[in-house]
């Protein structure tokens, strides 16, 4: 999967077309992701008084297709392909395409 948990991404397409926000959680199994403040949805929750949970209504972030989502350059600020690179001391790392630097840690 092109993106990673902590990137920074842009939204591609829907109803959050431009929106810009960090990668929460990567649901790898179902190719989606969900992005910090991106595709908010309501949740009703019942109250829980053993472990202090409030009921009412939750406002949190729903996952989106990994396709609508692109990573976004830290040098440039722009959205970018994603690229794999394998170092000379053998580690696998994601590069920009856009800008040719590497992206998050060294896998």
């Amino acid at each position: 999967m092109h993106v990673a948990k902590d990137d920074t991404v842009v939204v591609l397409a829907g109803k959050n077309r431009g929106k810009m926000g960090r990668v929460l959680r990567v649901l790898p199994d179902k190719d989606q992701v969900i992005v910090e403040h991106v595709n908010m949805v309501k949740r009703h929750t019942r109250a829980i008084p053993a472990k202090g949970v409030k009921g009412g209504i939750v406002e949190k972030e729903g996952p989106i297709h990994v396709s609508n989502v692109m990573v976004v350059d830290t040098t440039s600020g722009k959205p970018t392909r994603v690229g794999h690179k394998i170092l000379a001391d053998g580690k696998k790392v994601r590069i920009a395409r856009r800008s040719g630097e590497m992206i998050g840690k060294e896998r």
